[in-house]
């Protein structure tokens, strides 16, 4: 019989939690326009909307705040975190922003012009934004396979090599900057890239003169599963798996707000020195300074410390294993899903759980909706209100998958909190007709799903 795994950590300070009635849930969804992102956090009970900012930080980084040191230029809280970036990713060159998508913006700047096609193993809404604002193209060459929620494929997040070739051949290498390539891939439900495909990837790309640019912001649970599921990695440490996965790449975006472990900040790294020249010149423009690029030395000096507890191999065991603690319950009673599960997060789908709405009914959001309404639990969409319209037709982009995403924070919650949740999606999965499709009734032009606002297309949400 395999053993469990405990947390990793002991609690010594506690948060209480409290819970709204039915009507006052249903009150304060109304209010936010039955979108997940404008309910109050004191109106929540158990928060699964995302895990970017929302981990536990340990008794370590706390005492590192003390320490910070808050000189506007030269701050010694900004050597401690290059050297922990250079130390666990092995770039050259590091440039701390605000969080990623302040890296995000820098880059695509830089490297993205009109007229270029920016490849990657499936979109991100911030990422795709960024490149198209700067005129380019996104192009999805992740492997088919990605687009189907219940195909079992150890690393679905890998790039089709096929898919990326034939683009080369039908643009050019000079209209391709860079390939982006996410460790893991978040749209996909927290899939893994094989140290393969990784390799594989950079050496076409090297030929073709391309560069290759990690979205590294759950780089570690990449690591994980290949030390988990590759040939040759199981007796590897996650920190050695991490440097090899990084020497595949020029560059990479980095959310510090996900696996290293912060509440905020994040950074651009790479080895081309010309690049780095240009992108300190931007960080001045964007961000503040190039030794504190948006963040205080406080929390540098913390995010320094997390980069180092995330790769300690107890934790990440435990962080992956919490998550499939959640979804096992969920695939026992049936519940459709992205399988296998990925690394930060359950992915239910939300089309074959709610098959009586038409995509257009925005079946991920209302599940998320009807989920909050149940239980004070609360997740976030991931389908068509996430992927906007098409910039030349005006049309809703209809993805293959719709999704909502339970993300789990890191250090947070207990598997107490992961049953209460299994629970209530159960629960509405054996309900599922009864409950009903939304209507967008504001849509804002970019990253709609942050401030969208809707209304039931019928009575109530949720019949009873």
């Amino acid at each position: 019989m395999r053993r469990r795994i405990a947390e990793p950590y002991k609690i010594k300070a506690v948060e209480p939690l409290s819970m709204l009635s039915y009507q006052e849930r249903e009150e304060a969804l109304k209010s936010a326009g039955y979108n997940t992102f404008l309910l109050d956090s004191k109106d929540v009970y158990i928060d699964l909307l995302t895990d970017s900012g929302t981990s536990a930080m340990s008794d370590k980084q706390w005492g590192s705040l003390m320490v910070g040191d808050e000189a506007y230029a030269g701050s010694k809280s900004w050597y401690r975190l290059e050297e922990a970036v250079r130390e666990v990713y092995g770039y050259k060159y590091v440039l701390p922003t605000h969080q990623g998508r302040g890296a995000e913006n820098i880059l695509s700047q830089l490297k993205v012009k009109p007229g270029d096609y920016v490849p990657g193993n499936m979109y991100f809404t911030t990422t795709r934004a960024h490149q198209e604002m700067n005129g380019g193209t996104f192009v999805d060459v992740i492997i088919d396979e990605a687009h189907d929620p219940q195909i079992e494929v150890d690393f679905k997040g890998n790039v089709d090599l096929n898919k990326l070739k034939s683009l080369i051949e039908e643009v050019g290498a000079h209209n391709i900057p860079y390939v982006c390539l996410a460790v893991t891939v978040n749209m996909a439900g927290g899939q893994p890239v094989s140290m393969k495909n990784m390799k594989d990837v950079y050496e076409l790309c090297q030929h073709h003169g391309i560069d290759v640019m990690y979205d590294a912001t759950r780089c570690v649970e990449n690591a994980y599963f290949i030390k988990e599921r590759e040939s040759g990695y199981s007796e590897k440490s996650i920190k050695i798996i991490l440097k090899e996965m990084f020497s595949y790449s020029d560059g990479c975006t980095m959310s510090g707000k996900k696996d290293a472990l912060v509440n905020i900040g994040g950074f651009l790294a790479m080895n081309d020195e010309d690049l780095y020249t240009r992108s300190r010149e931007l960080v001045v423009v964007y961000e503040g300074m190039p030794t504190y690029g948006g963040m205080a030395g406080r929390d540098m000096e913390a995010m320094a410390q997390g980069i180092y507890e995330s790769v300690d191999d107890h934790y990440i065991e435990h962080r992956i294993h919490q998550v499939r603690y959640l979804g096992d319950q969920l695939q026992e009673a049936g519940v459709p899903m992205v399988r296998p599960i990925g690394g930060h997060a359950i992915f239910l789908d939300a089309k074959a759980f709610l098959s009586h709405l038409d995509q257009l009914e925005f079946p991920a959001q209302s599940l998320a909706a009807a989920l909050y309404l149940d239980s004070g639990v609360r997740a976030m969409e991931r389908g068509i209100v996430s992927a906007g319209r098409n910039k030349d037709t005006g049309e809703h982009n209809q993805p293959k998958l719709e999704m909502i995403r339970l993300t789990i924070p890191r250090r947070v919650y207990t598997n107490n909190h992961m049953d209460v949740v299994a629970d209530s999606v159960i629960a509405l999965y054996e309900k599922r007709e009864k409950i009903k499709g939304l209507q967008m009734d504001y849509e804002p032009p970019t990253l709609r799903f942050f401030n969208a606002r809707f209304s039931p297309k019928e009575v109530s949400l949720i019949h009873n």
